[in-house]
């Protein structure tokens, strides 16, 4: 912990393992090297000159050349960080914020923490840095990796913007959500059918029907029966925000990485119209011509892996929203008829759930599963919504 004052520590008052509690003395300082905490040394001890050591050892009285450390926490309200002067202060800040302060371009020495003792915190340096501080604990910091080339050849390459910025929001999220996994499938024959069958009248209009297309559209229309699934928590102020707007982001495959643009409004739109919207943000998206407002405000995510192969994975949650749905490649499968009393092929399309477990339990999942299912399997209804 850092002492505003210089000196020697003379006595600890704490061992290991004791609590301690707000603005108690952990160890006392004698005969400080620097002038500034001098100045509250007023009378003289009236010890002789040769017992000065053997005094400081057993007798912890001589209060004028006594200094307590700093109270571990300040009785009031810590004020916003300020900046400060550099010269000769010690910077109270652990390695994972120091790296964070490089990261961000903050001069440590400029601030004044608002933490335990005056240590800086996360929030002080993005503050300092005009970014808001994410709610909740910081992630521990990375350990150093080995030296690989003691074992063979190597080589590196630098990270792309969109790789790094992958790799933040990932860190995030999964510091941040308690994750579950909820698997699934649909009978999708009768609507494979029905795409089969206005395909072409969608490439007359210059784009491809997608089954992209129509899972945006049953996403929509699920969520509005599942509202939860659509909303954020605020648990700094114990808060569920339920969003009265539909935007789903859509995973897109790109050569520089994966990008997650967003379809406003999905269920306010037809399914051609979806998809017509859905093939433009993407050549975007693969063109590296997406702006930032492209990307924000999603309400739910979507991850179709289907057309590259895969029988199921775990998408992970896009904070701050609460679920993620993730589709993985379809196939034929025997299912058995009531009616006919026997195993007929269908075409099975298995997915995924990924949900926030703070808001969202096991049975919601089933049952927006279900529904979803249910939506998929009556390609009418679809239609019709």
């Amino acid at each position: 912990m850092p002492a505003e004052a210089g000196g020697v520590v003379e006595k600890v008052l704490v061992k290991v393992g004791d609590e301690v509690r707000p603005g108690q003395p952990i160890l006392v300082l004698a005969g400080e090297a620097e002038a500034p905490p001098r100045v509250e040394e007023k009378p003289e001890p009236p010890a002789s000159k040769g017992e000065k050591a053997p005094e400081a050892e057993e007798k912890p009285e001589p209060a004028p050349k006594v200094r307590e450390a700093p109270p571990s926490a300040p009785k009031e309200a810590p004020p916003a960080p300020k900046e400060a002067p550099a010269e000769g202060r010690l910077i109270p800040a652990a390695p994972s914020i120091r790296r964070l302060a490089r990261e961000l371009g903050v001069d440590l020495t400029r601030l004044r923490g608002t933490g335990l003792a005056g240590r800086i915190t996360e929030e002080d340096v993005r503050r300092a840095a005009g970014l808001e501080a994410p709610a909740g604990p910081l992630p521990a910091p990375a350990p150093r990796l080995p030296d690989f080339g003691k074992w063979g050849p190597v080589r590196t390459e630098p990270m792309s913007g969109v790789r790094k910025a992958t790799l933040r929001a990932m860190a995030q999220a999964w510091s941040q959500v308690p994750m579950v996994t909820h698997f699934d499938e649909a009978d999708i024959t009768e609507l494979e059918a029905l795409r089969k069958r206005y395909a072409k009248r969608a490439e007359e209009k210059g784009f491809r029907l997608t089954l992209t297309a129509f899972l945006l559209k049953a996403v929509a229309l699920t969520l509005k029966a599942f509202p939860k699934f659509n909303a954020s928590i605020d648990p700094e102020k114990g808060e569920i925000i339920y969003k009265d707007y539909i935007h789903i982001g859509v995973a897109v495959d790109t050569p520089h990485g994966l990008l997650v643009p967003v379809i406003r409004n999905v269920d306010q739109k037809g399914v051609l119209r979806l998809a017509e919207e859905l093939q433009e943000i993407s050549e975007k998206a693969r063109e590296r011509k997406l702006a930032p407002e492209d990307m924000q405000g999603g309400t739910f995510s979507l991850s179709n892996l289907g057309g590259i192969g895969g029988t199921g994975f775990t998408p992970i949650v896009n904070w701050p929203e609460v679920a993620i749905l993730g589709v993985s490649r379809s196939q034929m499968k025997p299912l058995w008829d009531p009616e006919k009393e026997a195993f007929v092929p269908r075409l099975v399309m298995p997915f995924s759930l990924t949900y926030d477990h703070r808001l969202i339990d096991g049975a919601d999942a089933a049952r927006f599963c279900r529904h979803l299912a249910g939506i998929l399997e009556d390609p009418l209804g679809l239609a019709l919504a």
